[in-house]
């Protein structure tokens, strides 16, 4: 856990402790939230094109778009 931010181990923790709900299509969440980084206008291009990326690998991958 020591690469990931502060912040993604808060939320590691509360999900641990049941403070957060568990989310059951987790992989579908991020490719939702990467989708949203990529039509945001206000995020720089170099951060959508890794996003882009990132979400494109993920449904090459053997991930099931539900």
């Amino acid at each position: 856990m020591n690469k990931y931010s502060a912040l993604i181990c808060e939320k590691y923790a509360q999900i641990s402790n049941n403070e957060l709900g568990y989310i059951d299509d987790a992989l579908g969440v991020v490719l939702q939230i990467l989708d949203e980084v990529v039509r945001n206008e206000q995020i720089p291009q170099e951060i959508k094109n890794k996003a882009a990326y990132a979400a494109a690998n993920l449904l090459i991958s053997d991930y099931e778009v539900k």
